[in-house]
């Protein structure tokens, strides 16, 4: 049975380390604001949320039109767990495009233009191809899916995402036999994305922003390409018009607003590791085990209906959950080693 969004949802979203700039910058804001003595004693990712719940809602902001997906209720991956209301999702996010501190998205990625768009897949692929992604959207059944979210910053989120999987995607372009990992690439566009055009508003970040996984953990059913989710398309602070979303591992592999997919023989780049590659890894696999060198990762605060510091805290699972679909790719792997 096909559905289209429903419009009593209407009622109803990674940092990862923050730049020497930016952190200054957010201490000289909150001693200006008497909360140097608060912020000090708070851990340290939850220091760098603070001030983004004290920064005004976005309620002057005009939102870029969505619009209503056709799509399948997958009855294969909910979780059971409450949704996080839209307005949360659409206002707390990680996207260094377009600033640091989580309201920045919203705030500054309206005019990002997303149609037309195109998809490239390349590289190590029998039939390399060129998509419009909104021919791509209506061509491919789309589903929803409940997926966690859990940010290496440790919030979390539970979104109701529409998408395919990637495995389709990928399968269309026959990759050969000396692909073993695909890379992803971020548009880059300076001009619409003022975090690539300025050091300091974007984290200092070399970009495009890229992204990668073994080609196991690409083809996984969990895998997934979103175009939407609530029912609608992507709005651009979440990555709009397409993005990847990978649930066992920490946000910041679900990368942003892709115009390329490549596969690849060796180990691709990717962006945290390149600028930080004692804190963030490859695999970036949600382990509670293996803390952040600068907070635990043992809990997390569950974002919902009320303010940051109402979030609930819940310890973390294993693989963010979903081990019984996952844990099998790393038998062999040391994942304190490969984190």
């Amino acid at each position: 049975m096909r559905y289209l969004a429903r419009k009593a949802w209407d009622k109803h979203r990674a940092s990862e380390v923050t730049p020497e700039e930016v952190f200054r910058a957010r201490r000289q804001i909150a001693k200006a604001l008497g909360l140097g003595a608060i912020s000090a004693s708070l851990p340290l990712n939850v220091q760098a949320g603070l001030l983004d719940w004290l920064t005004p809602d976005r309620d002057t902001v005009e939102l870029a039109p969505r619009r209503d997906l056709a799509f399948d209720v997958s009855r294969n991956y909910g979780i059971g767990d409450e949704l996080t209301p839209e307005e949360k999702i659409l206002t707390h996010n990680n996207f260094y495009e377009f600033g640091t501190s989580k309201t920045d998205p919203v705030k500054n990625a309206q005019g990002l233009k997303t149609a037309p768009w195109t998809l490239t897949i390349d590289g190590e692929v029998n039939h390399p191809l060129t998509l419009d992604v909104d021919e791509l959207i209506n061509a491919m059944p789309l589903e929803e899916r409940v997926y966690r979210l859990r940010c290496v910053e440790a919030w979390s989120m539970v979104i109701p995402w529409l998408g395919f999987p990637l495995a389709e995607l990928v399968k269309r372009a026959d990759p050969n036999s000396r692909a073993r990992y695909v890379a992803f690439e971020t548009l880059y566009d300076p001009k619409q994305m003022p975090g690539q055009a300025s050091r300091f508003v974007g984290g200092g970040i070399d970009y495009p922003y890229v992204e990668g996984l073994r080609m196991d953990e690409a083809m996984n059913p969990l895998t997934l390409v979103s175009v939407g989710l609530y029912g609608r398309t992507l709005p651009p602070q979440n990555g709009a018009p397409i993005r990847l979303v990978v649930p066992w591992k920490y946000g910041f592999k679900s990368i942003k607003s892709i115009v390329r997919i490549k596969l690849v023989e060796r180990m691709p780049p990717t962006t945290w590791n390149l600028l930080a590659s004692h804190e963030y890894g490859f695999y970036a696999n949600v382990n509670p085990g293996v803390d952040h060198p600068r907070w635990s990762q043992a809990s997390e605060r569950r974002i919902g209906a009320g303010g940051l510091l109402s979030a609930k805290r819940i310890p973390t699972e294993m693989f963010n959950g979903y081990g019984e679909l996952v844990a099998q790719m790393y038998t062999d792997l040391d994942l304190r080693r490969w984190y």
